[in-house]
């Protein structure tokens, strides 16, 4: 309006030269002001502490100088006398406290009578020398004012002392009595002084507008400026929602006529309704983009007044219609970069085809499409290569809504050569169908389903093949229903998402094929089924890795005697190569232990033979040699319930009592296979019947999220229960150590140890002579029948006595033949020599070396075993009835004499 000054009245008022004056003016008198008062209160101050000061010695010297005082202070109870006079006394003089005290400070007298006795606070030393001494001190009641004077007696020397005074308290409250009609005056003054020069100042403001000369000329160019040069539409409102400013960008750019100033905003004719309610709002407003017309502005708004004052504010407008364009180019550019960047960090965390295929589906929705499936040719996610033509598994569904009639999750389609993806699986190209209604190839794949997909809403295609390194692996289909359908540019950016994510996923589908041939070479390898023994009964466990199958492994082979070895082994590593490592020692155990050999010495073969391995692979491939291995190897026998046992470098045994009662064995740890230049060293325990032996690999008890000691004792408590079966305990170990996904291999045997019962062993000394052999004969005989084992008299007649024969020709003292009655017949003779044995094929005209050749004929097996002090050569014969079993042939023993009731059977003779 017309007169209005658009600038703030506060800022007019202190930049004139009135408003200038009126400053200065009141500063003056402020100054002046407070200079009295600081004056009034200091002179006050001192005069009302030089009152208290004399006021305390007035009554201090009344008080000594008093008739009666000094008879008093001679009476037996100084204090009794005293204190109700200085009390009185007190109170009528107008002082806080009056206290009598003997020379050495010990008052008789006190306000506070728990202080009456105690040293009195304050200086009298001058007081003691006859002076009257004022001061300030912290006493009994606060701050204090003061006065010691002298008792003097008649001839002078001083016999007491009092003192009075006031606390600061006191003395401070009748300065603030005071102040207020200080104050009160002074503020009289101050706003006549005010009023006064306000008068002035208005009068000077009237005059000069608040302006001086150049100062209204700047404004005026400035004012000037802003309603015609500026190209950025700027308004301004009051309070009342009236417009006082709009220049003429703003009036362009919102269509407004040119008398608008002083009306109402919302009476203002051509105004935009969302305009109009952001300027009567007068909230704060930042770049915020407004449609006026076919224009889209920019607005900012801000208070004129953000600290309070007059209502209003002002907009600034700026035409950003041109721009629009390029900002949705920018914004979508940004929206595709930021989706192949996500797409980068979020497809193939893993190396799993399905989940891989997941996350590309869930990255695409709902950023770059309604719904994503992902078909895969069906070897693909047994990590094979396709052909031509093979059948796609839907892998992968993600959208917006789970209703959709796309072809579910797992399901085997058989692309038609017409629809875009098998077009797309067969060239290696994407397809874009931009109208899906108007697709009579892809019609033809499902007519009654594709008209559902239509009419549910999805309306455009795009069929972009998986392609990675030459190998087309599936296709990712990309669905759109709620916003306008592909284009070109969105097909190049799909087949860009696709391409990146096909890398990962045929990486997936490698490690898929190498996992699963590495996992079926080592199942292959390990055993599937264990062998029919009696010495103990066993329950096993074995899971390879998630992150790849390793070299763990274990075995129960049985041994001569009725005997077993339990063996458990690690190979340092996971794929193919620790698997086929691990074969190559699990072979070479078996092979060892066909020799039957103590555990050290087993263990000390097989690291020479890793030994080896390491050096043959010390050519072009470094993978060939064994990075690490760890093997347990454990012999029981049942019929001494002995169990020996060594180890290179594994985790050490637990054994379970019968009660329940667990304890790892202590067996010397040893070096690991490969090391070499160290014994291996053996333990031998008696394990009572019933008891389990439990053999592990490292990747049950130890975890990252636990070490190997905490594992160890979490498994001899889920073993600490009596009376369960190999079963039960694996069962147990296995619900509180086996990890979710593990990182190692896991390997667990539970092997129950049984005996062989002295009903099922015969044994006997051999006397060193030949005439023996007729008598092992008849007691073997005689030994069968007791089992009602006759059947096989004749042939363990002939084994025996060739044995003995043996034993006492090329053998030495002492010599000794047991009979073991298990699931087959062991015959055994032991002597003390260690010359071994070994199996001859004589010719018809040898005189001997048919006996060895006859025991392999009568026997299923036949061996030799070294004891500390001799050996024992053993044959077994399976027992009558077996299944698969045959009657032993003599026919290429012609000549063979089979009178067996001669006292001497000379075999090697015939």
């Amino acid at each position: 309006m017309p007169g209005t000054s658009v600038r703030s009245p506060l800022g007019n008022r202190f930049r004139s030269v009135a408003g200038q004056v009126f400053v200065l003016q009141v500063a003056i008198v402020v100054l002046l002001a407070a200079g009295a008062l600081l004056a009034l209160v200091l002179q006050s101050r001192h005069d009302i502490d030089r009152e208290a000061r004399n006021r305390s010695v007035y009554v201090a010297q009344t008080f000594a100088h008093s008739p009666g005082l000094q008879a008093a202070l001679k009476s037996p109870d100084p204090s009794a006398v005293l204190q109700p006079l200085t009390e009185e006394t007190r109170k009528a003089a107008g002082v806080d406290f009056i206290v009598v005290m003997n020379t050495d400070g010990i008052r008789y007298t006190h306000p506070k009578p728990d202080r009456i006795g105690k040293r009195f606070v304050g200086t009298i030393e001058p007081s003691l020398a006859g002076q009257v001494h004022t001061e300030s001190v912290q006493g009994p009641l606060g701050r204090e004012i003061q006065a010691v004077v002298p008792v003097t007696a008649p001839d002078g020397k001083v016999i007491a002392l009092v003192s009075a005074g006031l606390t600061v308290k006191s003395v401070s409250g009748v300065v603030d009595r005071q102040l207020p009609v200080i104050l009160l005056a002074i503020a009289i003054g101050l706003a006549l002084a005010t009023g006064g020069t306000a008068l002035i100042s208005r009068r000077l403001r009237r005059q000069t507008h608040g302006l001086g000369t150049q100062e209204m000329t700047r404004m005026y160019e400035h004012h000037d400026a802003v309603l015609h040069a500026v190209r950025e539409g700027v308004v301004i409102t009051d309070g009342d929602g009236r417009l006082l400013l709009a220049n003429d960008e703003a009036k362009r750019l919102l269509g407004l006529p040119e008398d608008i100033e002083g009306r109402r905003v919302g009476a203002v004719p051509g105004l935009d309704h969302r305009m109009a309610d952001l300027l009567l709002s007068g909230r704060v407003a930042t770049d915020e983009v407004l449609e006026s017309g076919d224009r889209l502005l920019v607005v900012n708004q801000r208070a004129t007044h953000p600290g309070g004052g007059p209502g209003g504010a002002v907009a600034t407008i700026r035409d950003s219609t041109d721009m629009r364009v390029l900002t949705s180019r920018a914004d979508t550019a940004r929206r595709r970069l930021k989706l192949l960047y996500d797409a980068g960090v979020d497809i193939g965390t893993s190396l799993d085809v399905v989940r891989t295929a997941e996350e590309l589906a869930a990255v695409a929705v709902p950023r770059f499409a309604d719904y994503v499936t992902v078909d895969l040719a069906d070897p693909v996610l047994d990590g094979d290569e396709p052909g031509p033509g093979a059948d796609m598994r839907r892998t992968a569904v993600s959208g917006i809504s789970p209703d959709h009639p796309l072809y579910p999750r797992g399901r085997l389609i058989d692309f038609l050569p017409s629809t875009p993806q098998a077009r797309g699986y067969g060239t290696g190209k994407a397809e874009l169908v931009p109208d899906l209604a108007d697709a009579p190839g892809w019609h033809a794949q499902d007519p009654p389903r594709t008209r559902a997909i239509v009419a549910y809403g999805i309306h455009s295609l795009i069929a972009a093949p998986l392609t990675a390194r030459g190998v087309v692996l599936g296709v990712v289909n990309f669905w759109r229903s709620r916003e306008q359908p592909f284009d070109e540019d969105e097909l190049s950016l799909a087949e860009e998402l696709v391409a990146r994510a096909a890398v990962n996923m045929d990486n997936a589908r490698r490690y898929t094929r190498e996992h699963a041939l590495a996992e079926t070479l080592q199942r292959s390898l390990l055993p599937r089924a264990l062998p029919e023994q009696n010495a103990v009964d066993v329950a096993h466990f074995y899971l390879p890795a998630q992150s790849g199958v390793g070299g763990d492994w274990f075995d129960v082979i049985p041994l001569s005697g009725s005997r077993v070895a339990l063996v458990v082994g690690d190979v340092v590593g996971h794929g193919l190569h620790a698997a086929a490592t691990m074969g190559r020692l699990r072979t070479a155990v078996h092979n060892f232990s066909s020799l039957d050999l103590p555990p050290d010495e087993i263990l000390a073969r097989l690291d020479d033979l890793v030994q080896r391995i390491d050096r043959d692979g010390d050519g072009d491939e470094p993978n060939n040699g064994v990075l690490g291995a760890t093997c347990l190897y454990a012999v029981y026998d049942p019929v001494t319930q002995r169990c020996t046992m060594a180890r290179a470098g594994h985790l050490p045994p637990l054994v379970v009592a019968p009660d329940g009662t667990t304890e790892i064995v202590e067996l010397p740890a040893g070096p690991p296979l490969g090391l070499g230049g160290m014994p291996f060293e053996t333990a031998e325990l008696h394990l009572a019947e019933g008891s389990q032996l439990v053999l592990y690999t490292d990747g049950l008890v130890e975890q990252r999220s636990r070490d190997i000691g905490e594992g160890l004792e979490l498994l001899r408590t889920a073993l600490s229960h009596p009376a369960r079966d190999p079963e039960e305990s694996c069962r147990a170990v296995l619900d509180i150590l086996l990890p979710a996904r593990p990182a190692d291999d896991v390997a667990l045997l539970v092997a129950r140890t049984r005996t062989l019962g002295p009903d099922r062993v015969a044994q006997w000394d051999v006397p060193f002579e030949p005439s023996a052999v007729a008598t092992v004969r008849s007691t073997a005989a005689r030994q069968l029948d007791a089992w009602d084992l006759g059947e096989l008299a004749f042939a363990t007649e002939l084994i025996l006595s060739e044995l003995v024969t043996n034993a006492l020709r090329h053998g030495s003292a002492p010599v000794a033949v047991r009979l073991l009655y298990d699931r087959t017949l062991t015959c055994e003779v032991r002597d003390g020599s260690s010359t071994a044995p070994h199996l001859r094929y004589a010719a018809t005209t040898d005189e001997g070396g048919r006996g060895l050749f006859l025991v392999a004929q009568l026997s299923e097996h036949w061996g030799t075993r070294y004891t500390p002090d001799g050996k024992i050569i053993w044959a077994e014969q399976p027992l009558p009835g077996t299944p698969g079993t045959k009657e032993p042939s003599l026919a290429a023993f012609p000549g063979l004499d089979l009178d067996l009731d001669t006292d001497d059977l000379d075999l090697e003779a015939h």
